[in-house]
């Protein structure tokens, strides 16, 4: 899954950027409003961490813009700012949850996963992310890195097994009941021929493997 975070403040960007990326989330972060605001309206992100002081644009018109152009991503609001008043502005104006700085790491980690399963459980999931891979379910569009991959029908449909399953190891035996829905053949290598295709495509050029063998087990798709 892919997070956006907006903070000016360099060594709490760092350590919130870390520490989420380290809990498995791929992480766009922005210094400033100008920018995080052109991220928020143009990617897919299921989460959002926005501090309310940032330069050259607050983090409040930020998500009230958002909101404006239908962008209905779960946000987190960061903020120096006790006061009750200051935190029924900010979910008046569209965010979804108030955290108070100084704060907790893994408070602010359960609040944003809380907030990820609240909306999943409201919209039917339309997307996948695994670190820098993006698969529009809708579409069935693949995109690395903000490139598309055009796949072939047995491709997509391995690597959304994998997607949705990542961080599992896949058999053959399931991978081949999944996608070419027989039983398994031990003398086939269709699977091996069907990953190495897939790999082509998905890893080739790019410094960070997703599609990883487990010997004497299988694959699986994973982005650390």
């Amino acid at each position: 899954m892919k997070l956006l975070l907006i903070e000016d403040d360099l060594t709490i960007a760092d350590l919130i950027q870390k520490g989420l990326e380290e809990a498995g989330f791929a992480v766009d972060s922005c210094h400033n409003g100008r920018e995080g605001l052109s991220h928020a309206l143009k990617g897919a992100y299921s989460a959002a961490i926005i501090d309310i002081m940032l330069p050259e644009r607050d983090g409040l018109s930020i998500i009230e813009e958002m909101r404006a152009a239908g962008k209905e991503t779960p946000v987190l609001i960061l903020s120096a700012k006790q006061s009750v008043d200051d935190r029924i502005q900010g979910l008046q104006r569209g965010g979804d949850d108030y955290m108070i700085k100084p704060f907790s790491f893994g408070e602010l980690l359960v609040r944003v996963q809380a907030l990820i399963r609240r909306d999943q459980k409201h919209s039917p999931q339309t997307r996948l992310s695994i670190g820098p891979l993006e698969m529009d379910l809708l579409r069935q569009q693949v995109c690395r890195d903000g490139g598309q991959i055009e796949l072939p029908a047995k491709e997509y449909a391995l690597l959304l097994y994998m997607a949705e399953n990542a961080g599992t190891a896949l058999s053959k035996t399931s991978i081949l009941e999944k996608v070419y829905g027989y039983n398994f053949d031990p003398q086939t290598n269709v699977v091996d021929v069907l990953v190495c295709r897939l790999r082509a495509k998905i890893d080739k050029g790019f410094g960070q493997q997703l599609i990883q063998t487990i010997r004497g087990v299988g694959y699986v798709l994973r982005s650390h």
